[in-house]
């Protein structure tokens, strides 16, 4: 399968194209001009530019990766959000329809589309849509305009809707890496001893990025066009906890204090989800929270050393 990945400069982007590959498909690794990596570059809010990349690349399936994934820089944005996230995935939808029709498309969306789940429940893909941020409601319209262009218009849209996923190479504005850099830090003793962080007491689901892009690959070869699909462990975990855990692995000792600076004004206290839709179709999580968690402590390790 010939697969055309936009965003693939990025953190997912990037592991996507090495799975693809290593798995005998053909990755056309198509960044944005802020994405090395890639083979190719086009801004998504630029419809010509990028009808014509999709049109050189006649690929059998796309993966939308490209977007705006910060939920913080969304509220300060919201213009600019909307622009790239839904504005940008209907110029790929649409370059799709004259130029790749027989394409398969995975709109690759978020799990916040949900707002927020009742305490100790899972979200179903049936499960109330209540976006609370700009970066939720820019995703759900992409979907919703996605899903249009599959019944009016025969494109074959996927929706997938990934939970918090980790691994090595996130960028430092997710929860995450930003615990790993300043571990690393202390490790090294290039800082205090001394943990900045904000909501420690939120739930999410945490998956390895390594079994999310294997979801994704899953949904396009045997995903049902117009279907969304939860990509989750569907169990909890508190923020803290996975603090406590970083901590232990590093084996260093700090004091954690609260940021203000930190928190977001719509962070969602409880976000979990049920894969069973997804399981249906074979996937199977196979790599621990532990070694993504890992994973990310190494990647700060080496940007430390650069």
């Amino acid at each position: 399968m010939r697969v055309l990945v936009t965003g693939a400069g990025g953190f997912v982007g990037q592991h996507l194209c090495r799975r693809l590959v290593e798995q005998g498909d053909e990755a056309v690794a198509l960044g944005g001009p802020a994405e090395p990596g890639s083979n190719g570059t086009v801004d998504i809010t630029d419809a010509r530019a990028l009808r014509r990349a999709v049109e050189a690349a006649q690929p059998d399936a796309i993966v939308n990766l490209a977007g705006a994934a910060s939920v913080a820089s969304s509220q300060r944005d919201p213009a600019g959000t909307f622009a790239v996230n839904t504005l940008g995935a209907v110029n790929l939808l649409a370059a799709v329809q004259e130029a790749a029709p027989k394409a398969r498309v995975l709109l690759i969306g978020s799990s916040e589309v949900y707002g927020a789940v009742p305490p100790g429940t899972r979200a179903v893909e049936e499960s109330p849509l209540r976006p609370l941020s700009i970066y939720a409601s820019s995703k759900l319209a992409a979907e919703v305009a996605g899903f249009q262009f599959h019944r009016g218009g025969g494109v074959a849209v996927i929706g997938a809707r990934p939970f918090n996923h980790i691994g090595a190479g996130q960028r430092l504005n997710f929860v995450v890496p930003s615990f790993a850099a300043q571990i690393v830090a202390v490790r090294r003793g290039s800082a205090p001893p001394v943990l900045r962080v904000g909501n420690l007491e939120a739930v999410r689901d945490f998956s390895h990025v390594a079994d999310v892009v294997d979801a994704y690959r899953i949904l396009l070869h045997h995903g049902e066009p117009g279907e969304a699909y939860n990509i989750c462990s569907g169990e909890g975990r508190r923020i803290r906890s996975v603090l406590e855990r970083m901590i232990e692995l590093a084996s260093v000792e700090v004091r954690i204090e609260l940021d203000p600076a930190r928190l977001r004004p719509s962070d969602l206290p409880y976000l979990v989800g049920d894969p069973a839709k997804l399981l249906r179709l074979g996937w199977k999580p196979s790599r621990s929270v532990d070694d993504a968690l890992r994973g990310a402590i190494a990647h700060a390790e080496r940007e430390a050393e650069r």
